[in-house]
């Protein structure tokens, strides 16, 4: 009895041992989400996080026969699969026997049913550590390997063809594998690496990319900016872009819906959404969204048009570059220039509502002219386009470019969102941008607008009566103002730089305004000496014999009181032998006339610019004149009571005496500088194009530095005896981009004037250098 007793006290125990036994192999798959070493992930079990949102275990894909190891949704029943660890090294042969285990020195390793290993899944360097490593499939979808303190993996940093909430698009400096892209699966049966991806350029700004092979752009989302993609848009997502140490990424989120991101085989990047009420997937974005969407589906200078058969064609003045491809719907190889580009004669075409061009530059710049003048300086510059006081620039070929669908529909509104307008360099821009008219009502416009225009030429003259009558008495006023200040009285003056309290104490002789018809004989055109901004210049002989300039005020000049003004009190205050001279002004029947040394030998540019007078002007001559223009400039700068900017340094602007000594003129544009003052701005930008400083030409922005550029320049056309305007020569759109060609491949010499017989010295040489270290944009 007792015997039998036993026995059964045996069998009891044994039954415990393997229930015990068959309870600790089956630990995982009774819903835990942890894997551990010791406790490894069988066939026939699987992880499921904590939430029951995602499971992770063995999976077949559609009608293949190789299993994989993958994580997928738990809690919907279409089986979706979001993650897989060996898409490249399937499990051909499978059983209950199969595992993923987790070795002590924390990697993760896949056996067969032979207890053969297939593949390492993941290797960590972790196995030193005292602390054991686990494994633990997150609700978010993301399988971690963590020592209790840091995670030393996870699943987001190696996405496959899917991107969940919270999941990484980037690229990841601390990761063997830096690129965290989606790759697409081979086919719904094969889980492989296809042959699309999607992620970000590691050399461009922050954007989303499609590529296909690893190499051809398929598709861009359009620059990050303002926290939203400029052809990316989602109203259920909220995207952000991570700078964390070494990593740059994209993430999302999507509140109160189950959302995904998944690359198809086919190459499109679709957002899906599960609806509950038809318990399936449902498309809610998907790009390219059609062919035009597609990454310069029409080539360099195409432009994509939905509304129009066939999509593409090319810009205005270019034509297809390969045409038996384009009468074969192959547009990829582009359009090209139908006529060369000139580059200093060129113009603009507008191009109305296309999306923005790939790869621009962008400046900040207050106006559309300014932008457009920074386009039309570099002849690198193809098109360009302005918007809210941003200037987007393009240098290279023009890819990406489509018609808006809505545009055709939406021209008399205006833009439409996303869309823009861009000036596209050309040749031809002059005759192509003319008005068409419409011929058809030209009676009808004729017949409206006649008695229209005669009523209003009626009332503008007589507005124009009334206005001359006030303005006639106000001028009268002004100058006789101007006459006290300029006679002797104590006046302050003051212009966009105050210099308070500086008294005014001068004496200038005033002359009448009859002196000056005898001295230049009524304004002979025979005494003409020439003209600028301000007016005409006549050379004039007074009663005392003495030869004079007489600069006259012109009616259409743009320049005025203020101008006379500033350069009769500048010039009289200032006493150099390298500055024009005044003798006194005429202020007489609306007449505005300054009395100047006449300098027989006429202004710079008369020589220098003259193939048949360059030689008068040998290599000594143009020496003295730099350095008597410099020691004017620093007088300027720094040596007078007042520093002042000239602001129109220019050849045309240095007069030469007799014996060739240069002499500063034309103070009309000058500003006056307190002691302490160095850069001042202005939204009123004067001067001559070519010798401006790039921040004065684009931003306004002047100080001593615009006059060294500028005498850089003049310095470079009196040692060249070129033109820095209209250059014509090389590649070069500028004789300072000439020089800089030169100076870089050591033949500079050949800038100097043929017509020079140069010095042993090397002394030209120092003079282009410091030439061209005015001129540099870059102090470096």
């Amino acid at each position: 009895m007792k015997m039998v007793s036993a026995s059964k006290l045996a069998v009891f125990q044994l039954i415990i041992l393997i229930s015990i036994y068959i309870f600790s192999m089956s630990e995982v798959g009774l819903g835990l989400d942890t894997i551990s070493s010791g406790h490894p992930l069988f066939g026939n079990q699987s992880l499921v996080s904590k939430g029951g949102k995602f499971e992770m275990g063995f999976f077949s894909p559609g009608k293949s026969t190789n299993f994989y190891v993958g994580i997928w949704y738990k809690n919907i029943p279409v089986k979706t699969v979001v993650w897989v660890a060996n898409r490249e090294t399937p499990l051909r042969r499978f059983s209950d026997d199969s595992r993923l285990e987790l070795a002590e020195d924390g990697s993760l390793i896949l056996f067969n049913e032979s207890n053969v290993k297939v593949l390492t899944v993941i290797s960590t360097s972790v196995g030193l550590s005292s602390v054991p490593v686990k494994g633990v499939l997150r609700d978010d979808g993301n399988f971690v390997l963590s020592d209790g303190v840091s995670i030393v993996w996870d699943s987001f940093n190696y996405p496959t063809d899917t991107w969940l909430p919270h999941g990484k698009v980037g690229v990841d400096e601390s990761l063997i594998n830096r690129n965290q892209l989606l790759t697409s699966w081979k086919n719904p049966n094969d889980p492989g690496e296809g042959e699309f991806s999607f992620g970000i350029d590691e050399g461009a700004s922050p954007e989303l990319f499609m590529w296909r092979n690893r190499s051809k752009v398929l598709w861009r989302s359009g620059s990050w900016n303002d926290h939203k993609f400029a052809s990316l848009e989602s109203t259920f997502t909220n995207f952000s872009y991570n700078l964390v140490e070494q990593a740059r990424y994209f993430s999302y989120v999507s509140e109160n819906i189950t959302s995904r991101f998944v690359l198809t085989h086919e190459g499109q990047i679709n957002q899906m959404l599960w609806s509950e009420s038809t318990q399936s997937w449902a498309i809610y974005l998907s790009y390219p969204r059609d062919s035009c969407s597609i990454f310069a589906l029409c080539g360099s200078f195409g432009v994509c048009d939905l509304n129009s058969a066939p999509s593409c064609s090319c810009f205005e003045g270019f034509v297809p570059r390969l045409p038996v491809e384009w009468s074969r719907a192959d547009w990829s190889s582009g359009c090209v220039r139908a006529k060369a580009l000139k580059c200093s004669n060129d113009g603009f075409i507008r191009v109305k509502g296309i999306s923005m061009p790939a790869d621009s530059q962008s400046l900040s710049l207050d106006s559309a002219q300014v932008c457009e003048y920074a386009c039309l300086r570099n002849c690198s510059c193809i098109a360009y386009s302005y918007s809210r006081s941003r200037c987007s620039l393009w240098t290279g070929d023009l890819l990406n470019t489509q018609i808006s669908v809505d545009f055709h529909n939406k021209q008399k509104i205006g833009n439409v969102n996303g869309y823009i307008d861009i000036y596209l360099r050309s040749s031809e821009a002059p005759a192509s941008i003319l008005k068409k008219k419409k011929h058809s009502y030209v009676s009808l416009a004729l017949y409206i607008t006649i008695p229209i225009v005669i009523t209003a030429i009626l009332l503008l003259y007589l507005l124009w009566y009334i206005w001359r009558k006030k303005n006639k008495k106000r001028a009268n006023e002004n100058l006789l103002s101007f006459s006290l200040d300029i006679s002797g009285q104590q006046n302050t003056y003051s212009n966009s730089n105050r210099l308070e309290g500086e008294k005014k104490d001068f004496n200038l002789p005033q002359f009448s305004f009859s002196s000056i018809c005898a001295a230049t004989d009524n304004f002979s055109s025979a005494n003409k000496l020439g003209e600028g901004g301000f007016g005409p210049v006549y050379k004039g002989n007074l009663s005392n014999g003495q030869s004079v300039a007489v600069k006259r005020l012109s009616k259409r000049s743009g320049q005025g009181l203020d101008e006379l003004k500033n350069e009769t009190i500048l010039i009289a205050k200032l006493q150099h032998r390298n500055l024009v001279r005044l003798l006194g002004c005429c202020l007489e029947q609306d007449e505005k006339i300054l009395i100047y040394e006449h300098l027989p030998n006429k202004s710079l540019d008369f020589f220098i610019f003259d193939p048949s007078k360059q030689h008068l002007l040998d290599w000594r001559r143009r020496v003295q004149i730099i350095e008597g223009i410099t020691q004017g400039l620093l007088y300027l700068h720094q040596h007078s009571r007042l520093r002042i900017i000239h602001r129109d340094l220019k050849a045309s602007n240095i007069l030469l005496d007799d014996q060739m000594n240069p002499k500063i003129s034309d103070f009309g544009m000058a500003k006056i500088f307190g002691e302490d003052e160095l850069q001042a701005n202005t939204k009123r930008i004067v001067g001559t194009y070519g010798y401006m400083s790039p921040e004065y030409a684009m931003e306004g922005l002047f100080s001593v530095k615009s006059d060294v550029f500028a005498f850089g320049v003049l310095l470079l056309e009196i040692l060249s005896g070129k033109k820095n305007t209209g250059f014509r020569q090389s590649d070069c759109i500028s004789l300072l981009g000439y020089a800089w060609e030169l100076w870089k491949t050591e033949r500079v010499l050949e800038l100097i004037d043929s017509t020079l017989e140069l010095p042993a010295s090397f002394l030209p040489l120092r003079f282009i250098h410091v030439g061209l270290l005015c001129v540099q944009e870059n102090p470096a």
